[in-house]
């Protein structure tokens, strides 16, 4: 599979952002191992219900920090103290914030005893890490997913699992702009209009088609998705259909050229005044898989292509060269991103039918 070096991208292996590491219910006081970026890594949760992700090696004699059953450590209840981890090899223990604060046999610590520490923090029951190869604080927010989690009237997403891709993340990325595999691959009938809009670290997608499914009744009502990327890691779509759904791709890289993805949907069942009744949530869930299905169709065809790294790209295939180097500000020093931006930002229209067929120009909130 090519690497981030093949695209081109810049001098990153990996790029900044924000990315998905776990489902919230993954965290516990049981400390997790996990693999991100080429790094081994630990995700536990402190006593105080705060999740903490630090390198899983410990410095000292470099024993892994989760992967151990059978210590004392482990077996006594004492792998996890307040917001602390202890090494199940010696007992060193390291605080929250990776420095060494006891060893059980010495009053002397090493002040080189720490662990590397990352940040993590825990947003609409998933667990999102910031990644920056420079070691910067983000430069942009984490989304808040429309604000409906937890909102009276909506399901929240059940985020699933899609699987470990062999592939890299740019191959992912280009759906953003990918106007001709709608038909083909997702159903839709007859595309009404097709844009991309980018602004600094967001890129949107704007989309509205009739459907070889019936949606609200007939074909003559449209499918009408605002879907962006929020950096490298995070897509979004609010979506109108037969419900209006919320729906959340995260990709997260493993190793240059591996990315792990996961998904969900937000699904808006009523107005929030009344409990949703058992049929109002089947017919919620429903919608919901249908959509998750749709990206399982995507995804099957990642795991069997191969790397695309200069595409025979048409014009009415959707902007993928624009999309490249909107994505290449995430592989390069902050301090390129602003040029970077300036030669992606602006609006690409692939196609667009509205007057023709009667659409009005409202639908497209663009």
């Amino acid at each position: 599979m090519a690497k981030a070096e093949d695209y081109g991208f810049g001098e990153f292996e990996f790029p900044r952002g924000w990315f998905m590491i776990a489902n919230a219910e993954e965290a516990t006081q049981t400390p997790k191992a996990v693999r991100y970026f080429g790094t081994d890594m630990v995700l536990y949760r402190g006593k105080s219900g705060k999740p903490h992700l630090v390198e899983a090696y410990c410095p000292h004699m470099g024993a892994h920090l989760a992967r151990n059953a059978t210590s004392y450590i482990v077996q006594d209840g004492e792998h996890v103290e307040g917001d602390s981890i202890r090494c199940p090899f010696h007992g060193w223990r390291y605080d929250e914030n990776g420095q060494c604060d006891h060893i059980p046999y010495s009053d002397f610590i090493p002040k080189a005893a720490c662990l590397k520490t990352y940040p993590v923090t825990e947003s609409a029951g998933i667990i999102w890490t910031w990644h920056d190869p420079e070691g910067l604080e983000p430069d942009y927010p984490l989304p808040d997913f429309g604000g409906h989690y937890g909102e009276p009237g909506w399901m929240k997403w059940d985020m699933i699992h899609l699987g470990d891709l062999d592939i890299h993340g740019c191959e992912i990325i280009d759906n953003m702009a990918d106007y001709g595999h709608m038909a083909p691959v997702h159903g839709s009938k007859e595309g009404i209009y097709f844009a991309n809009e980018f602004t600094d670290h967001v890129v949107h997608q704007y989309f509205g088609t009739t459907h070889r499914r019936a949606i609200e009744g007939g074909d003559e009502n449209m499918l009408v998705l605002d879907t962006w990327r929020t950096g490298p890691g995070i897509l979004e779509s609010d979506m109108i259909g037969q419900f209006h759904g919320f729906w959340l791709i995260a990709s997260t890289p493993i190793e240059d050229g591996v990315e792990r993805m996961w998904t969900g949907m937000m699904v808006k069942v009523n107005d929030g005044t009344s409990p949703a009744t058992s049929e109002q949530l089947a017919e919620a869930k429903e919608f919901a898989d249908i959509g998750i299905a749709g990206l399982a169709q995507d995804v099957e065809i990642w795991n069997h292509k191969q790397a695309c790294v200069n595409p025979m790209a048409i014009p009415a295939d959707g902007p993928y060269p624009r999309l490249r180097i909107w994505y290449g500000q995430f592989f390069n020093p902050r301090a390129k991103a602003a040029a970077i931006q300036k030669r992606a930002n602006g609006r690409t229209l692939t196609l667009d039918k509205r007057k023709q067929m009667g659409v009005k120009s409202e639908m497209w909130h663009a």
